[in-house]
């Protein structure tokens, strides 16, 4: 029997590194496929350690035919950019979300409130209603949305990681 001053004590647990949720862009996207871009390095590093991470990406459907068109129209590639574009897609990490009339009627309030393009007020949206950081090169979008959800360039997230 232990003596009376003995303290059991739990085994301690391994602290668990703070998981991030993330909406990114497809400017981010886009930009780490190309390699000439200002701000690949970066972009490519935070879609890496996020990955690496196994953080949630939680993005509008609408990311897979923005990245198509984005990177067909750059590479003049239709093949190459539909397989990054399904890849993006594929990752395990990486939720598709439809945008239905209620998700739609919300984008179009933000994309009139603040002034943004449809596109990226349908990011916004998924952003705020999934409590994500939205991840994104749009300087339009950065400013603009940053009193409806947290809004990182990928340097920022990065350096935040």
């Amino acid at each position: 029997m232990p003596p009376a001053t003995a303290v059991r004590r739990r085994p301690r647990r391994r602290a668990r590194s703070k998981s991030f949720r993330y909406t990114i862009d497809a400017s981010v996207f886009v930009n780490a496929f190309n390699p000439h871009e200002r701000g690949h390095a970066e972009s490519l590093q935070i879609l890496a350690v996020i990955e690496e991470r196994g953080d949630p990406i939680i993005v509008p459907s609408l990311l897979v035919a923005e990245i198509a068109s984005a990177v067909a129209r750059a590479s003049d590639d239709t093949i190459g950019a539909l397989r990054y574009a399904n890849a993006t897609a594929a990752l395990p990490h990486l939720t598709l979300v439809s945008l239905t009339p209620v998700t739609a009627g919300r984008a179009a309030e933000l994309a009139a409130t603040y002034r943004l393009r449809g596109a990226d007020a349908v990011y916004l949206e998924v952003a705020r209603r999934y409590a994500t950081t939205l991840i994104s090169r749009d300087d339009e979008q950065l400013k603009r949305a940053s009193g409806v959800a947290v809004c990182q360039t990928p340097e920022a997230a990065l350096s935040d990681r």
